[in-house]
């Protein structure tokens, strides 16, 4: 792929969803794959009608020549070639394809900002980001393929049995009309059912994940039983939409083959007739009988086509549903360049105090987040202008073990007796979903608690130590009662050091310092004065 493809697959400015960006992303391998399809086509045409010109002069007991004698097994090893280098770059484009998908959708979950991020659902994330790219490329390579090979295909069986009778291929050529027709009406079906389908899946997925984030409340309420019964009535809905769809396609394929087969006999008749001299039909009379085995032969090539698209006909309407779901899932913007010029705007003016409560407001995809990660130095250009920080967020990181050391971590040699103060301080000590308090045994990466248990460790390991405290959108996952123990921890911490947030919270916001409006660029003291 040139360097220019390359460019206007990742290009919001030319491309605008996720299926058009696959599609530009896809040209180049999409034309490898129909060049070897072609050839495929070409190969089985001549295969089929060297084997009716032998059998036909065998039959007849004609004299055999060489070359038709060695064309036969040549086509076929031929035809065997193209059809295994055909589905190997097939399969090549389709998975270099959905691997690029999954990229963009890294990428794009990056540009986020963290707030968006955290409100998207995780079982949809994961269906986007490990089904969605399969279907979609399968969609942009493999059932476009089959579609452009529905329009070659045809055209070149039909100009090969015109070698022969062209009143034959002509028959052919009027029975297209009659499955494009029916192409259409199942069409619609078909795409209805898929969306159905991945809404059921995607469901499936968040209720599975959403379960497993609150393991640790479903089993203190023995409340297991229940959920397996809702996970297998989810399962069991997902799989009667599965089916439905399975059942319309192997319906559409069926009535394909029955054309198919009644097109075949149709001339099968006709070319008998006039074998047997019962009729004399313009085009199906007077032939020898290699002429008439070449119509028969090369006739299931003219409805293959026909017969793969229909097998993969719902491959389109996943393929639809799937980049509909991703373009919903990644729609949220990255920060606009107005956004990130008020961000290099208050960088460059900005001079934070040695204490107090630092609160950065403004809309989502203003560039809250974009600011604390350049004040962190994140930014892969940007140098790092904070040192010494504690990150309070959701994604703060939990190491394995007990409670308490979870809450000493990177704090340094804290004694017991503080640990227990602060933990106590955000009602680490008393909550229900710690049963143990702080011998609570702690998953790799925090995996049994909650949001908001998650930022209440982080605030209580800020609490333990001097350092400037970073908290992205620290009320953001927590009831009231949590929300007002954070408000409270971080306002004190304010008194000694400098905390900064970024935050939608007004009563956060109403007790800092001083604010800053990343849409606005506009500082304001709030509250006390530093």
């Amino acid at each position: 792929m040139s360097s220019s493809q390359r460019q206007s697959a990742t290009d919001p400015a030319v491309v605008h969803t996720i299926l058009e960006r696959a599609r530009q992303f896809g040209q180049t391998p999409l034309r490898r794959v129909l060049g070897w399809q072609i050839m495929r086509t070409s190969f089985r045409l001549g295969f089929a009608a060297a084997t009716a010109l032998l059998v036909g002069r065998l039959i007849m007991g004609a004299p055999v020549s060489t070359p038709i004698l060695a064309a036969v097994p040549i086509f076929l090893l031929l035809a065997v070639a193209a059809g295994l280098i055909a589905e190997r770059a097939q399969a090549k484009a389709e998975t270099q394809l959905a691997a690029w998908l999954r990229d963009h959708g890294g990428e794009r979950l990056r540009d986020m900002p963290a707030r968006s991020v955290q409100s998207l659902p995780v079982g949809g994330l994961i269906v986007s980001l490990q089904r969605h790219p399969d279907a979609v490329a399968a969609l942009v390579i493999g059932q476009s393929a089959a579609r452009s090979m529905m329009a070659v295909g045809p055209l070149i069986a039909a100009a090969t049995i015109a070698i022969v009778s062209w009143q034959a291929a002509l028959t052919v050529l009027a029975l297209t009309p009659i499955m494009i027709i029916f192409f259409v009406l199942i069409g619609d079906t078909i795409r209805r059912r898929a969306e159905t389908q991945e809404k059921a899946f995607s469901h499936l997925a968040g209720q599975f994940a959403d379960r497993i984030r609150a393991l640790p409340t479903i089993i203190a309420n023995h409340a297991i039983a229940g959920q397996e019964v809702k996970l297998r009535e989810r399962l069991d809905a997902y799989a009667g939409k599965t089916m439905g769809v399975l059942r319309v396609a192997f319906l559409n394929a069926g009535i394909i083959d029955f054309f198919a087969s009644l097109s075949i006999a149709f001339l099968a008749v006709l070319l008998g007739l006039g074998h047997l001299k019962l009729a004399q039909i313009p085009g199906f009379s007077h032939f020898e009988l290699w002429q008439s085995l070449f119509i028969l032969m090369i006739a299931p090539e003219y409805f293959a086509p026909f017969r793969r698209f229909a097998e993969q006909y719902h491959v389109k309407a996943e393929g639809l549903a799937a980049a509909a779901a991703l373009d919903r899932l990644l729609a949220t913007q990255p920060p606009a360049p107005a956004a990130l010029q008020n961000v290099e705007r208050i960088l460059g003016t900005l001079a934070l105090p040695a204490k107090g409560l630092v609160a950065i407001s403004g809309p989502s995809g203003s560039g809250k987040s974009t600011l604390l990660r350049r004040l962190l130095g994140l930014e892969e250009t940007q140098p790092r202008l904070m040192s010494a920080v504690v990150w309070v967020a959701i994604d703060s990181f939990i190491p394995p073990g007990k409670l308490i050391d979870a809450i000493a971590w990177g704090a340094g040699n804290a004694c017991p007796t503080r640990r227990t103060r602060v933990a106590k301080q955000l009602a680490l000590l008393n909550d229900a979903l710690l049963p143990e308090g702080l011998e609570t045994l702690i998953e790799a990466g925090g995996a049994n608690l909650s949001g908001g248990q998650r930022v209440r460790v982080a605030v209580a390991r800020a609490l333990l130590t001097d350092r400037t405290v970073i908290a992205d959108e620290p009320t953001a996952k927590l009831d009231s009662r949590s929300a007002a123990l954070v408000r409270k921890a971080l306002r004190e911490a304010a008194d000694r050091r400098l905390v900064v947030v970024a935050t939608h919270d007004e009563e956060l916001l109403q007790i800092a310092d001083q604010r800053i409006d990343v849409a606005t660029n506009v500082p304001s003291a709030v509250g006390v004065a530093i």
